[in-house]
């Protein structure tokens, strides 16, 4: 059994679908893009976190991530990226999420022989981040996107080393973007997953499908999530409420 299964869910969709939250006992993983925190009202949001709690439930933030880059070697990208990080964290102090999921913005087409000058600014960048995340007691976990293999992403968790920095592993983009088995990507990366992303696909675009929607072999996922990461937070993304139900349905024998 994960030790909590989130639905991914927008924030402005959260507020206006909020009794169904509550009423499903789903603990949302709250995306909060930066359109959305620029206009974000404190006390709406701490409404929204004496609802879920009031429930018992609890939630993961995932981080707006678009043109995004912690490890940009332009400073102007830097600094709009910590700036939403920050945004994030601002939200998370209310919310108090177990997890909020990051994205790194690296990819080896963009940087080739500047992946150092990358590490280096995203080592800066996190270690910023984290300051904040420790005062607020959540976790925050940066998700392969582009990575064709874990080298990337295990360099700059073993640089950070900070308890509360780990791994969103997702599923669905690994079976487009990696190069690598699974058993490789849990070798290396196992021990850091917080959270998976759980969706499908073909190969050949990003679904976000339920599992057996596409080709990837979820028995052999999961059994290696158990040997791994058996805490780990697991996260629906479905992009539509009848999709979400029939994740929910096909999730349900791996949970037992």
């Amino acid at each position: 059994m994960p030790n909590l299964l989130c639905a991914h869910v927008p924030y402005p969709m959260l507020v206006t679908n909020l009794d169904q939250v509550l009423a499903k006992r789903l603990n949302p993983e709250v995306f909060l893009p930066g359109e959305v925190l620029d206009s974000l009202i404190p006390e709406e949001l701490q409404s929204v976190a004496e609802a879920l709690a009031a429930e018992g439930l609890r939630c993961t933030i995932h981080a707006p991530f678009m043109d995004l880059n912690p490890g940009s070697v332009e400073p102007l990208i830097r600094e709009a990226t910590l700036r939403r990080f920050q945004q994030v964290l601002d939200a998370a102090a209310i919310l108090k999420p177990a997890v909020v999921v990051m994205h790194p913005g690296y990819d080896h087409w963009r940087y080739g022989e500047q992946q150092d000058q990358w590490l280096r600014h995203a080592i800066a960048t996190f270690g910023l981040v984290l300051a904040r995340a420790e005062e607020i007691g959540c976790t925050v976990a940066v998700e392969n996107i582009f990575e064709e293999e874990p080298a990337t992403l295990k360099a700059l968790l073993e640089a950070v080393d900070h308890p509360r920095f780990r791994h969103c592993f997702d599923v669905g983009h690994w079976n487009l973007f990696g190069t690598v088995s699974l058993e490789e990507w849990f070798t290396e990366l196992g021990g850091y997953i917080a959270e998976v992303h759980v969706h499908d696909n073909y190969g050949r675009r990003d679904d976000h499908a339920p599992i057996g929607e596409g080709n990837i072999d979820f028995g052999h996922y999961f059994s290696l999530l158990r040997q791994y990461a058996p805490d780990a937070v697991y996260t629906i993304e479905a992009h539509c409420r009848e999709a979400l139900e029939r994740a929910l349905t096909a999730l349900d024998p791996y949970l037992r």
